[in-house]
């Protein structure tokens, strides 16, 4: 099968083709129809988190079962899937209170990747999915069923941009209705923490970028107030919407130190931030340790959105449904593999929303 392999950090991917194994007990093979480009794997392939060469990344994925290992009875070939990199046992500590995102299983897919190179050398199977390619092999956990009228294209952002971003809000922090929210940054991600916010009734929802086509879109996605922060003071606009208080809640959805810190002096008494985009490792945040306890303000991480695959998709597909939750318009641009350099380029030059690769 044709596969983008990362050989050199921070050097264009290179189209070739690789050999995908079988799967084995417990995993599917999926033929993809869309892989959607998320910030995480052109981290990766930067080598902003580390990790083993030669790589296929991808991850937002979705298309239709081909084969399954023994064992495998929840899906068989034909079945519309989304998948994701999140890989859970159901029954270790984690598992067991419902945190999927935090299994500590080590799985065999962790320890042997299904890719190999034309002469049989190992390729590392990047961010547990390798979607970057034709087909993929991965644990039968990190499937969910989508109905076959939804499209395949639109389907593959939910697999990480949009739980990711609604679900911080809407699992994560689970915020109440009638709340002030802000958000740090309105890409992909950070479009659908908007998303969220509107969804679970947030009565203000600002967003802060410094693209005003990108702020145009989050006002598209129902935020209610927006700021080019290139512009306007960040804290003295939200300070303005807010009454003085400052937000209820801040959603930072970029990865970046600068955003985080910022993050901190948006928020109101009993604040809550919310950290979505990751850093590079090793990236320190400094913040006001002694005004943050004094007026009882909350720091949360959040992974995946803190997913639960059972439940959340099947919500998040019948809001789709209902015309609540945008889908299709979170795609920019459809480009096939071997324009993925292209693709990824127009990313990482903030361009896009979601770009996605079609097969």
């Amino acid at each position: 099968m044709k596969a983008a392999v990362c050989y050199e950090f921070g050097k264009p991917l290179v189209i070739e083709e690789v050999e995908l194994l079988p799967p084995k007990t417990g995993e599917v093979q999926v033929k993809l129809a869309a892989c959607a480009i998320c910030h995480s794997d052109i981290l990766y392939a930067e080598g902003a988190w580390g990790g083993d060469l030669p790589a296929v990344y991808g991850h937002e994925a979705a298309g239709i079962v081909e084969s399954v290992g023994h064992g495998v009875k929840s899906f068989q070939p034909g079945d519309h899937v989304l998948v994701t990199l999140i890989r859970s046992c159901g029954t270790c500590y984690y598992c067991t209170q419902g945190n999927r995102v935090r299994c500590e299983t080590v799985f065999p897919l962790d320890e042997q990747s299904p890719l190999r190179t034309a002469d049989g050398k190992p390729i590392a199977q990047g961010l547990r999915t390798g979607a970057f390619a034709e087909s993929v092999v991965v644990d039968v956990s990190q499937l969910a069923p989508i109905p076959e009228d939804v499209p395949l294209d639109s389907a593959s952002v939910l697999s990480c941009g949009v739980i990711t971003g609604f679900g911080a809000v809407v699992n994560t922090a689970q915020i109440p209705a009638g709340c002030s929210v802000v958000i740090l940054g309105t890409g992909g991600v950070g479009l659908n923490s908007v998303q969220g916010a509107a969804v679970a009734g947030a009565e203000k929802i600002i967003a802060l970028d410094l693209s005003d086509a990108k702020l145009e879109a989050a006002r598209n996605f129902g935020a209610t107030h927006t700021v080019n922060v290139s512009q306007q003071k960040a804290t003295k606009a939200v300070y303005g919407l807010t009454g003085g208080r400052g937000a209820d809640y801040v959603f930072v959805t970029v990865g970046a130190k600068s955003a985080i810190e910022q993050g901190f002096k948006l928020l109101g008494r009993g604040g809550t931030l919310v950290v979505v985009g990751m850093t590079a490792n090793g990236v320190k945040i400094e913040f006001d340790s002694c005004k943050f306890a004094s007026i009882e303000q909350r720091l949360l991480g959040s992974k995946m959105g803190s997913t639960r695959l059972a439940t959340d998709i099947p919500w998040y597909i019948s809001l789709y449904q209902q015309g609540r939750l945008k889908l299709d318009e979170l795609i920019s641009g459809r480009y096939p593999l071997e324009q993925i350099n292209e693709a990824i380029s127009d990313v990482s030059q903030g361009n896009a929303l979601r770009n996605v690769i079609v097969f």
